[in-house]
């Protein structure tokens, strides 16, 4: 019996206490009743506290109330126990065999155990949001993970999700970048205000390569040249680095499109439509401080030229346009400033901050190597990339390690922690646990029992740690949600740590399969059915987060 499940029985529990007069509720008995999992084991499988909240309206003492509603719920085949507890707290046991159906549900499934239906709601999701005049660094590589984790997780709890990419390409640092390149391939050295770094030595030589005669270009059509050049290149690297990391977008949009089909015009217009917008001194400013901003912003400044808040009031404006009911940023610690300018910008637009638009922050994150903390990069001259850290540390280790922590949480990590391969290395933990399930299986294999769900007996899966591992498995569809709801992908990591050790637990205390000339039982075959159904928990679960289920380590 999930917690769902259990909330439905005292729901319709409460219904059949109203139905029958013996108790009075004015506003009808509720359609949803939380339970949780108690600390302590002793207090049952799970506790609710519904008793506490009904009481009153029913004019009742709380206690009273729980020991009516507890005579109720005995009678119910999934429950095996009700206890009162304090003032009113309900404490419940489910019996055996309603908890084994537990491993029933996760298989029938299958991968979709822990999805949600389809709820309709179109989310765009922006993140990373990188310039594309150089590689991919660590800020960038934690909110690639978490981004794409939180894209996956929001995905699983029905929404229709686009993960989008922002192409800083239009501007006067793209003219730097060309600059840059161009000096290099040249042999000059680039401009004070440029670009360093090997990388662009590289990416000079390859333009040059394959445009052996840009160099004969007239200097201002050879910086356009170069920056064009370069900026493919750069773009295409993201793109690949990115996509080998797991981190995948659905679109990759272009500041320099939203000129092009003169979506600020139609933003500019918008807001002077709706009186957001006035000019004063030959400037046009948005009317942010009617939504609590420290100032006005300027749009348009007196020499006619846009500033950058007038592309992001316009892309802002493009994305509602493609029909997105919800609009994610998650931006990098520099920006905190930005959370207020954009929520006073999405009310001057007409919508409501914290409902259309929602910004999240993320905090730095240093990683160190024996004792020194990684910040030179052969390549970019100044700060590690995502290349080197992968190549370092590995893709399923990198993600995992920066999906597990509050994005909003500073964070420092060492690479050997990440990288060791032992039970205290939660990555590690985790999918070792998956290997263990798979292994088990294949082993079941050769003394030719197979798992069978559908005439397994869950009542035979009655040990306690057969108990923790089912009721830890039913808890996955709520930290789903929960993990979506709260946009906090780290909560299904975490809960994969406390489900590999329920299962070690359960292991160590139940023998899946028999020894030696044993024959195989029915227990033998009940087990085998919670192994197969953790391994596909454990299985949607890493999916969730982009990193392996590996079946042998």
């Amino acid at each position: 019996m999930t917690p769902e499940q259990l909330s439905e029985v005292i729901a319709a529990a409460l219904n059949a206490l109203v139905d029958k007069g013996s108790v009075s509720l004015p506003d009808g008995a509720p359609t949803t009743v939380h339970v949780e999992r108690p600390k302590n084991r002793d207090h049952g499988d799970y506790a609710t506290n519904i008793a506490l909240q009904l009481g009153k309206k029913a004019s009742m003492n709380p206690r009273e109330f729980a020991a009516v509603l507890a005579a109720e719920l005995q009678g119910h085949a999934g429950i095996s126990g009700v206890d009162i507890a304090g003032p009113g707290f309900l404490n419940i046991k489910v019996s055996a065999g309603a908890q084994g159906e537990i491993a029933r549900l996760v298989l029938e499934a299958g991968e979709a155990y822990g999805h949600s239906e389809p709820r309709g709601t179109r989310i765009n999701l922006e993140f990373i949001s990188a310039n594309p005049t150089g590689p991919l660094h660590l800020g960038h590589t934690r909110w690639a993970a978490v981004g794409d984790a939180l894209g996956r997780v929001l995905r699983a709890a029905g929404n229709d999700v686009a993960n989008e990419f922002y192409i800083n390409d239009r501007g006067i640092q793209m003219d730097k970048f060309g600059a840059s390149l161009m000096a290099r391939a040249n042999g000059q050295e680039p401009p004070e205000d440029g670009y360093l770094g090997g990388y662009v030595s590289d990416l000079a030589e390859q333009i040059v390569a394959a445009h052996p005669t840009i160099r004969e270009l007239p200097e201002s059509e050879q910086l356009v040249a170069f920056r064009e050049a370069g900026y493919a290149l750069q773009l295409r690297e993201h793109q690949d680095q990115l996509a080998n990391f797991r981190t995948e977008f659905d679109v990759w949009f272009s500041e320099r499109s939203l000129h092009e089909m003169d979506a600020v015009d139609v933003s500019l217009k918008m807001l002077e439509d709706q009186g957001r917008s006035y000019t004063e001194d030959g400037a046009i400013w948005m009317r942010t401080t009617d939504f609590a901003d420290d100032k006005d912003r300027v749009l348009v400044k007196s020499d006619g030229s846009l500033t950058y808040f007038a592309s992001d009031t316009a892309y802002y404006v493009n994305k509602r346009g493609r029909g997105f009911d919800r609009c994610i940023y998650l931006l990098g610690a520099d920006h905190h400033g930005y959370v207020g300018r954009l929520s006073a910008m999405a009310a001057c637009v007409g919508d409501t901050p914290g409902e259309e638009l929602l910004v999240l922050i993320g905090q730095l994150v240093k990683i160190y190597s024996d004792g020194q903390e990684l910040k030179l990069s052969k390549r970019a001259g100044t700060i590690v990339t995502l290349a080197e850290l992968v190549e370092l540390i590995g893709v399923d280790a990198l993600r995992y390690t920066l999906i597990r922590y509050p994005a909003d949480s500073p964070l420092t990590l060492d690479v050997a922690e990440m990288t060791r391969q032992s039970s205290d290395n939660p990555v590690y933990y985790v999918q070792y646990a998956h290997a263990r399930l798979s292994s088990i299986l294949r082993n079941a294999a050769e003394f030719g029992i197979h798992v069978d769900a559908e005439s397994f007996e869950p009542g035979l899966l009655s040990h306690d740690r057969e108990g923790d591992l089912l009721r830890s498995l039913a808890e996955f569809p709520q930290v789903v949600a929960q993990a979506a709801e709260l946009y906090e992908p780290h909560r299904i990591a975490r809960y994969l740590e406390d489900t590999a050790s329920a299962f070690h637990k359960f292991y160590d205390a139940c023998r899946v399969l028999p020894q030696g000339d044993e024959e195989a039982t029915d227990i033998h075959s009940a087990r085998l059915v919670l192994v197969a159904a953790t391994l596909q928990v454990f299985a949607n679960g890493l999916a969730m987060l982009g990193v392996t289920a590996p079946e042998r380590m």
